[in-house]
Parts: C-alpha cells; structure tokens; sequence
C-alpha cells in the first residue's frame, strides 16, 4: 500500500514538474504595439527552467522588416549588453543567479506594417544548455497564450493594432500652376482703330487730303477758265 502510494505521488509531481516547464516561455510586449509604430520598446521576458543554471544570452531573431541596425540596449541585468547578429541580435553578460528570470528592454526605430510579428528567440544558460522558443503552430503564428497544444517551445509574438491614419498618409495631390496672365499689348487693337475711324465720319485722314487735294485742283481750273474768258472778252 505504501508502495503504491509512493509511485502516485512521484508520478503527480513529474506531471506538475512537466506542467511548469511547459508553462515556462519567452514573451515580448511594446509600450506602443502598433503597425509603423517609431520609437517602441520591446520588452522581452523569459522565464528560467534550468535547476542547476543561470540565463546568460538572449539571442533574438527578429521579423521582417527591423533591421538588426534598428534595435538599441535600452534596459538588462547589470553588465549585460547588445551586439547585433545577422538576423537579428543577442544580448549577454554574467549568469544570473539559478533559478531567475530574465527582462530585456531594447529600442526598436519602427515597427513594420504587420498584424503580427514573431521573435524567434534561443535562451541560453550558463551551462550552455539552450532553449529553443522558436517554433510555430501549423498556420504559421504562435499559439495563443495560454495554449501549449501546437508546440511545446512557442516563439513569442507581438500583436499589432492598425496603424495609425498620420503614419501613412495618403499622396496628396499637387495643386495646379496658375497660368500667368498674358501681358498687356501697347498697340491699339483692331477695334480701337475702327472707333478713331467712326470719329472721322467713318472715312480715313488719307481719304479727306485727297479731297483737300481735288479741291485746289478744281479751284485752280475755275481760275484759268474765268481769266480766259476775260481776256476774251477784251
């Protein structure tokens, strides 16, 4: 009897020991978690598991569209520091005493247009034993929280709200150039001429000298023929 009682109890603690370590994870969160979001800090939280082992690197794969240059050291345990990686960056430095967790704070410059984003991350300990919060569900996101059903090491992963309407604002259109006005002829046009010709009974200052002309002449043939006519008479 006591046997039996013995082995119940062994095997209950191995299921609440499995239960624990399935719970532990890495989560991130942003103090403004939102798409094109700039200036967000991410705060990434692990949890240890080890028994005989402190965390000391965090390596983080980040998402499509940080740039490893992008992300700064904002916050850690004391004589931690950032490098950046290939894909993405790792901060490190003394192992923490056994059995503590671990917060990180990093700069990012802007978040990408995404609902969601996934931070692929390996913990490892100070011991050199890693652990792998790297995989998906079989859609591709992590599992919700709370639900270990898909994958024992889930990814963290960071909802994003809808960006803002400023952040991406559609291409105003350029205002057309105001044609510039013609400028003002000093000719005078066709029908200022007409109305000077109106003024002059609708005839043309060369039409009344020839009949200034014409009249001389006329006048100067009456003279002639009244003066032959005179002498004539004589």
């Amino acid at each position: 009897m006591f046997k039996k009682s013995f082995v119940l109890l062994a095997a209950g603690a191995l299921v609440v020991i499995g239960a624990q370590s399935a719970a532990a994870h890495v989560e991130v969160k942003a103090d403004n978690p939102r798409a094109l979001a700039k200036d967000v800090t991410l705060t990434l939280s692990a949890e240890s598991e080890s028994a005989s082992a402190g965390i000391a690197e965090l390596r983080v794969v980040l998402p499509k569209g940080i740039a490893p240059a992008d992300v700064s050291f904002e916050s850690g345990p004391k004589s931690w520091a950032l490098s950046a990686t290939s894909d993405g960056f790792r901060v490190k430095g003394a192992p923490l005493p056994v059995g503590e967790d671990v917060e990180v704070a990093v700069a990012v410059k802007q978040l990408p247009d995404a609902e969601e984003l996934v931070f692929k991350t390996l913990q490892t300990y100070g011991d050199g034993k890693v652990d792998r919060w790297i995989e998906l569900d079989e859609h591709g996101a992590t599992e919700e929280e709370g639900d270990h059903s898909h994958s024992g090491n889930p990814a963290p992963v960071l909802k994003l709200r809808a960006a803002a309407l400023e952040t991406s604002p559609a291409p105003t259109p350029s205002a057309p150039t105001p044609s510039t006005p013609a400028p003002a002829s000093d000719s005078p046009s066709p029908v200022a001429s007409e109305a000077d010709g109106d003024d002059n009974g609708g005839m043309s200052g060369g039409t009344w000298a020839a009949i200034g002309a014409g009249g001389v002449v006329a006048a100067g043939v009456g003279y002639l023929v009244v003066r032959r006519r005179g002498q004539a008479a004589e």
